[in-house]
């Protein structure tokens, strides 16, 4: 079992804390059953604002007390009812699928259900299930109400007004009393309850104790006929224990999805279900502790995941939110991720190395340490394994020896390691293993800052004085260190940038030689379509003149067989007619069409614009490929462009503006077309920041809202509104 322990360290306390929020009652994060089933009903309850039950407290001790013939108490018996009210209310929601289906199993036996009609909002029984209810509380409130009357009275009486300290109403240890000075013995029949700062005393009047007596005797009756009802129902429970076993562990199984589902809903998070496999692609994650992140993505296939590059770069984050994606998938908790993009593996256990564990107690080096952690992780199975700044704590040449048999040992097994570090020796002994994938974090030289981008397939340059330059180390310092670390060692980090700045020039272009290719390929196969269209259309005109000039001719043949002349006459008659009737394909030649340079022009499905012209033929330029075609068969696409005219454009302010707009109830077609023109007016008006408030619901419009503001060229940026602006349904944004 993942302990709480590796989500602190995997800085996932927040999101834990978040996560069980949204539970009715504290379980532990694995849920039972089949997985994929229990994404399937994860996938619909999100389609649901459901209402969230209220806190249930554990019951297994008053299930083990049902089991022996015990009498529950009433506080016991509510907390079942809690459970009982909301599975009424889930079986009455309009679910489908599995989810229905499950729900539809769940017959809850009569006298269970009445459950729903035995409490109030408090916790009590309702006067409705025993009349002695209330009478008793009629008679209780009578007594309060001459309590308070006659403490009234006490309070205002001539006698004992010289004696009063105030005219309050003390209750100490829930009982009322009277602040009154010295002497009231005279006038005021009671006991002291207790003493003030001031010296006075606070009084107990005899009258008062004696309606509070009569209040307490009323009470014990109450308390009586309450734990005959606990007894009567805590003996239908034994009847139905087997029932309440189930309903219990099946409400911490619903439970655990609906927290789920609400807090994807909440947080705008998707549902990775892990597959058989031990691949981990992620496609636009954001560690949930970060504020603002740069999301990244990850492709990560092989065993060792290799990432070194630039000081304070984000390899350890990267580390964290691969770690923390797994186990985030493991558990089906939602994140922060583009689900349609990415897969993850399976994994039984996860292992995070990175803290020093040297301390003042444990008497432990911080490699001794290390060696102690990693001694743990041989012949375990099925594990996925990070470790920060794997050299710490020891000579680095030494260190990538001893690493490198140790991580060729570990390989060899069922595990998967994702691994940092800044020394090369270790990185260029681990690359040659094509187990291993290399990703470097990038260095941004001109404006001397770290990209947070990463880039797969090289080893990264750390840039040590490059960052202690940048957190105040003085330059002279820097030039000392430089020239104590070597010129060949500088010349070499140099080197090793020039190879990272090219191969991500390479890799770029390479990206776009591709993006071509598949422009090329899919050219190819329209103009395959276009001539096996055509090739079809003339077997087929074939065909038919084939067929009519057949029947034409067979019709001749049969009036030369024929011996009255009338007979023959007819039938070469008909013969000519058959062949008149013959429809020959028009061999029309098309007005030839004067094209020149610049002109939008259209080559079967193929547009684009023409660049030159020769007699025969056309050079066309189709989104970067350039294309020679038959000047013939060229079709014009669209008007020509007009000549640039002088426009004059007035623009006139909105006569009413608001910093605020409510699309709630709105489709998103609908809502999308207002926030624009929203946004438009705000623009005109000057209005540098806005609200748009458009709820949580089924989580649809906020998505779409979300989505047009990051494509909108006038918005800077947009954050959720905090709880006065609207919280998780409103969006506040810059522009």
């Amino acid at each position: 079992m993942i302990s709480d322990e590796l989500f602190t360290r995997l800085d996932l306390s927040e999101y834990l804390a978040k996560f069980k929020s949204f539970l009715a009652r504290e379980k532990p994060l694995f849920l039972s059953g089949d997985s994929k089933l229990n994404f399937e009903k994860i996938s619909e309850l999100t389609k649901f604002d459901l209402a969230q039950c209220e806190s249930v407290a554990n019951l297994d001790d008053a299930l083990m007390r049902i089991s022996k013939h015990g009498v529950l108490h009433i506080s016991e018996i509510y907390e079942f009812s809690k459970i009982v009210r909301y599975f009424l209310y889930l079986k009455k929601q309009p679910f489908e699928g599995k989810l229905a289906a499950w729900l539809a199993k769940i017959e809850i036996p009569q006298p269970i259900a009445q459950l729903k009609d035995y409490f109030d909002d408090q916790g009590g029984f309702c006067d409705a299930i025993d009349e002695r209810f209330g009478a008793l509380n009629e008679a209780f409130k009578i007594k309060r109400d001459e309590i308070e009357q006659t403490l009234k009275r006490l309070i205002y009486s001539k006698a004992l007004s010289p004696y009063l300290a105030d005219t309050q109403i003390h209750y100490i240890s829930d009982t009322e009393a009277l602040l009154v000075r010295g002497g009231f013995n005279h006038v005021l029949k009671g006991s002291v309850v207790a003493r003030s700062s001031g010296g006075y005393f606070y009084v107990l009047p005899d009258a008062i104790a004696a309606l509070k007596s009569a209040q307490s005797a009323i009470l014990d009756k109450k308390e009586q006929i309450v734990f005959e009802h606990c007894k009567q129902i805590s003996a239908v429970f034994n009847k139905n224990l087997a029932f309440l076993k189930f309903i219990n562990a099946a409400f911490d199984q619903i439970d655990a999805l609906i927290a789920r589902a609400a807090m994807a809903r909440a947080s705008d998070y998707e549902f990775i279900l892990p597959e058989p496999s031990r691949d981990i692609v992620l496609d636009s994650f954001a560690h949930p502790a970060l504020k603002n992140p740069k999301r990244v993505s990850v492709e990560f296939s092989g065993k060792i995941l290799l990432i070194t590059g630039v000081n304070a770069g984000g390899k350890s984050m990267l580390l964290k939110s691969i770690l923390s994606a797994a186990l985030l998938a493991k558990y089906l908790l939602p994140m922060p991720i583009r689900a349609s993009g990415s897969r993850i593996g399976t994994f039984k256990e996860f292992e995070l190395i990175m803290e020093d564990p040297q301390n003042s107690k444990n008497d432990i080096s911080t490699f001794a340490g290390r060696m102690v952690a990693f001694s743990k992780l041989f012949g375990r199975k099925e594990i996925l394994i990070g470790v920060d700044e794997i050299e710490l704590g020891t000579d680095f040449e030494e260190a990538a020896s001893l690493y490198g048999a140790m991580i060729e040992q570990l390989i060899s097994g069922d595990v998967k390691m994702i691994i940092t570090t800044h020394h090369k020796r270790l990185a260029m002994l681990l690359a040659k293993d094509p187990r291993v994938e290399l990703l470097a974090a990038l260095y941004d030289e001109k404006n001397s800052a770290p990209k947070y981008e990463f880039l797969k397939g090289t080893i990264g340059k750390s840039y040590a004085f490059e960052t202690a330059l940048r957190y105040g180390i003085a330059q002279n310092l820097i030039a000392a260190a430089r020239k104590n670390y070597g010129e060949n060692k500088e010349n070499l980090n140099e080197a090793i940038s020039k190879a990272i700045n090219l191969e991500l020039e390479l890799k770029q272009k390479l990206a776009q030689t591709q993006q071509k290719e598949e422009k090329l390929d899919a050219l190819s196969e329209a103009l395959k379509d276009q001539r096996e269209r055509a090739q079809s259309e003339l077997k087929a005109e074939l065909s038919r003149l084939q067929n009519e000039y057949y029947r034409a001719i067979s019709e001749a043949k049969r009036s030369v067989s024929l011996s009255d002349v009338r007979e023959k006459q007819r039938a070469i008659n008909r013969a000519n007619e058959l062949a008149r009737a013959v429809q020959q394909p028009e061999l029309s030649t098309p007005e030839p069409q004067s094209f020149k340079a610049g002109d939008r022009v259209k080559y079967g499905k193929i547009k684009g614009e023409i660049l030159s012209l020769s007699k025969t033929q056309a050079l066309m330029l189709s989104d970067g490929i350039r294309l020679r075609v038959p000047l013939g068969e060229l079709k014009r696409s669209g008007a020509a462009p007009a000549p640039a005219k002088n426009i004059s454009i007035k623009v006139q302010k909105p006569t009413s503006a608001s910093l605020v707009l409510d699309l709630h109830g709105l489709r998103a077609e609908e809502a999308i077309s207002r926030l624009d023109k929203f946004i438009s007016q705000s623009l005109v008006m000057g209005f540098d920041e806005i609200i748009v408030k458009h709820g949580i619901g089924t989580g649809k419009l906020a998505f779409a809202v979300k989505e047009f503001l990051k494509s909108h060229p006038s918005v800077k940026g947009f954050r959720d509104g905090t709880p006065a602006e609207g919280g998780f349904g409103s969006k506040v944004v810059s522009l």
